[in-house]
């Protein structure tokens, strides 16, 4: 029997709680900081039900994620989105797609002192690990879209 490789569509989501990966196979996930999102984000720049991903078939039998910033009613994020730098409503997801979460900041070359220097109070008026707590707390959110091959033994390919 031939071996079939199918692709798995992951989200690897680097938040103020550190790095991790979810592999996606359901039809439609909410993402937020709000405890009953599915996918849930740790950012001051989240909203509570900041984005919606939908799975959407193609003409080959096989499907693709489209993120809409905002929840299933519509109503859009407070702060929107950038994907692979451009702020956007919705987008097709692809391959290495970045999608960030809230305000644009800055490049990501800027540094974080740089960074705290706009967002925390003097670092005369706080000590240093009061600054630093408080950086983490407001990092945005990032997410990067992957499809990563998986092997099948099934002939049909599932």
């Amino acid at each position: 029997m031939p071996l079939h490789t199918k692709l798995s569509n992951i989200l690897i989501v680097e938040d103020s709680k550190g790095r991790r990966e979810i592999v996606l196979d359901g039809s439609v996930y909410s993402i937020g900081r709000d405890p009953k999102c599915d996918i849930r984000l740790s950012s001051q720049f989240v909203s509570r039900h900041h984005a919606t991903l939908v799975q959407l078939p193609k003409d080959d039998d096989t499907f693709y994620y489209r993120i809409v910033d905002g929840n299933l009613k519509g109503k859009p994020s407070a702060n929107g989105m950038l994907i692979n730098g451009r702020k956007l409503q919705a987008h097709d997801l692809k391959n290495e797609d970045e999608i960030v979460f809230g305000p644009k900041l800055a490049p990501s070359t800027t540094s974080s002192s740089a960074i705290a220097s706009r967002l925390c109070p003097p670092t005369s008026l706080i000590s240093p690990s009061l600054a630093q707590t408080w950086l983490k707390r407001a990092m945005r959110s990032r997410i990067v879209w992957t499809m990563t091959p998986r092997s099948s033994t099934s002939p049909w390919g599932t």
